[in-house]
């Protein structure tokens, strides 16, 4: 009598098909292709955007990671065949740089009304999605606070010498001098970083600079704000003997920097790129900085900040177009000093 035989399953086979049906469901729940982000921000604070991005959208991103002007100089150098979709800075002059040489292009119109247009390009090819204020940092067993300087331009003078920590190589603090440029004019600016040369300790980073005024190396640093909060929300353990003095009354040391984020004209995804600026600089992707412990500023209308930080409207910036941030120009006033 005729017996059907069991069918015998070769467990490989049963593997590679598993596999291959993972794969088939990933692709299915994607929407788009996978976009490459060159990233100047903190990557923690970029991927928590990415996150956000890709629940919404389906769409993937891959990160490269690295500085402003150096992601900024690597795109121009890699041309039409740069891979990267969008670029994200800490700070607006690299961008500034990039949309001076074409590389960038138009964002929709409505990305740039998330944003109110101070904290974006002129050309419209740029928009802010966070914001950080330029601080002194203290130690006030070394220094009081009476004794803080007025005008971020009283560092250059005698009473500073050895007194004050800067990172000079860094774009945080090249962006800070750009605006003193832009705030008190080329003369005033110059004969700044020449006092800065014979007054400042050159540090590393802000993280360094702070690590140092809590431990009483040096009584006071130029930083930006976020690094002492988040020090502060954390262990404490490099801003517990070092407090925070803002600058104001439109003082170039209240200059509040943005990060910003544009589109590459060579992008092969340009309509995906598009989506996730406008997502970073939306009213949700604004809400996920606030969220987060970057404890940078929101720019977009209508989300506060952390409330731990000092609310945004009491700050007194000056009125500084961030399209006229000339970072090359800084950087090369800085070397003509001897400061980098």
């Amino acid at each position: 009598m005729w017996r059907r035989r069991g069918v015998q399953r070769n467990p490989l086979v049963l593997i590679v098909a598993a596999v291959a049906l993972a794969a088939s469901m990933a692709a299915c729940g994607s929407s788009g292709p996978t976009l490459t982000l060159y990233n100047a921000q903190h990557a923690d604070l970029a991927q928590a955007w990415i996150d956000g991005f890709t629940k919404e959208t389906g769409i993937q991103v891959q990160v490269r990671q690295g500085g402003d002007f150096d992601m900024a100089n690597q795109i121009l150098a890699e041309g039409d065949a740069s891979p990267a979709d969008v670029f994200m800075t800490e700070n607006s002059p690299a961008l500034s740089l990039l949309s001076s040489k074409g590389a960038l292009t138009p964002l929709d119109p409505a990305t740039l009304a998330q944003v109110p247009t101070k904290y974006s390009s002129g050309s419209g090819d740029w928009v802010g999605i966070a914001a950080r204020s330029t601080v002194v940092v203290y130690n006030p067993s070394l220094v009081s606070a009476d004794q803080l300087p007025k005008s971020i331009l009283d560092l250059s003078g005698p009473r500073w010498k050895d007194r004050i920590g800067i990172a000079a190589g860094g774009a945080d603090f090249q962006a800070i001098a750009s605006a003193v440029f832009a705030v008190n004019g080329d003369a005033a600016a110059e004969q700044w970083l020449a006092g800065l040369k014979q007054n400042a300790r050159i540090y590393r980073n802000n993280v360094t600079i702070l690590a140092a005024v809590d431990k009483g190396e040096v009584p006071a640093g130029v930083i930006y704000h976020y690094y002492w909060y988040k020090d502060r929300a954390e262990s404490g353990a490099d801003s517990k003997n070092a407090e925070l003095e803002f600058f104001n009354q439109k003082d170039a040391g209240a200059f509040v920097s943005v990060s910003g984020a544009g589109v590459l004209k060579s992008s092969r995804h340009a309509a995906e790129a598009q989506r996730f600026v406008a997502y970073m600089s939306s009213r949700a992707g604004q809400q996920i900085l606030a969220d987060t412990d970057a404890l940078e500023y929101p720019v977009g209308d209508g989300v506060p900040p952390n409330p731990k930080l000092k609310p945004f409207s009491e700050l007194q910036p000056p009125d500084v177009d961030l399209n006229t941030l000339n970072g090359p120009k800084v950087i090369a006033e800085m070397q003509q000093v001897g400061l980098i």
